[in-house]
């Protein structure tokens, strides 16, 4: 592997907008688990099919699992992010591409924190809902709506990537 550059980014206004609306999503899909916790039944969905139909059942307690994944990934992607040398990367890094590859790879991972979270807080809203007889499932939109949010900013950033290699 060759020997990338290890640059200090500085985030920008952006960048910390978006770390600012990931972390208040975090401590949302929290607030909002715990405070439906009490009204759950003891049974609850905990897996559904390709669409979006509850087909396993258990303990509510399992719904806290929600929130504290999305919590471990999110820190774990923001910790990550502070080394982006050792990211995989589509074009050759250089000392003359770093700094933009870098950031576009930095920016690309702080969408897609803020997308996992938003992914865990609609399945705790639609377990808790279902939960509660309020709605059926997931529903048949779910699993197009996360493969566009975890998709369309992985092509923006390899297109982005592309063109800044040139």
């Amino acid at each position: 592997m060759e020997e990338r550059p290890k640059l200090k980014l500085v985030l920008t206004n952006t960048d910390t907008i978006i770390e600012i609306v990931g972390w208040f999503l975090i401590v949302a899909v929290w607030g909002f688990t715990l405070s439906n916790y009490q009204s759950l039944p003891n049974t609850i969905p905990i897996h559904y099919n390709g669409a979006g139909v509850a087909d396993g059942f258990g303990d509510k307690w399992i719904i806290l699992t929600l929130p504290f994944i999305a919590t471990v990934i999110f820190v774990g992607l923001t910790v990550l992010n502070k080394y982006p040398h050792i990211f995989n990367y589509p074009t050759a890094i250089t000392k003359d591409n770093a700094l933009s590859q870098y950031r576009n790879a930095t920016r690309l991972i702080r969408y897609l924190k803020v997308i996992i979270v938003v992914i865990f807080g609609l399945i705790a809203y639609q377990t808790i809902s279902q939960a509660n007889e309020l709605s059926e499932g997931l529903g048949i939109w779910f699993l197009p709506l996360i493969l566009g949010l975890v998709f369309m900013p992985i092509i923006f950033y390899l297109i982005r990537s592309a063109r800044s290699q040139r």
